[in-house]
């Protein structure tokens, strides 16, 4: 639920326009913020922090050989 809606669209629009860098001290109130919102609603933390951890490695293996190799062009 988004208890404040003209603040996300304020930060998306920001965001959209390229205004949007944040500092390291904006990144971690927003990411616990977000955070805690997840332990409010009971989705976080995980009951089992190690499901899907196989999707996810093989995910992080096909972009990282993304990365390491040159673009074409």
């Amino acid at each position: 639920m988004i208890k404040n809606p003209e603040v996300l669209k304020k930060l998306e629009d920001n965001l959209i326009r390229g205004e949007g860098n944040l500092s390291f001290e904006k990144t971690a109130k927003l990411f616990a913020s977000m955070w805690n919102e997840g332990v409010r609603l009971g989705v976080l933390p995980p009951k089992e922090p190690l499901e899907g951890i196989e999707v996810d490695i093989r995910i992080a293996k096909v972009l990282n050989s993304c990365l390491k190799r040159p673009s074409p062009g």
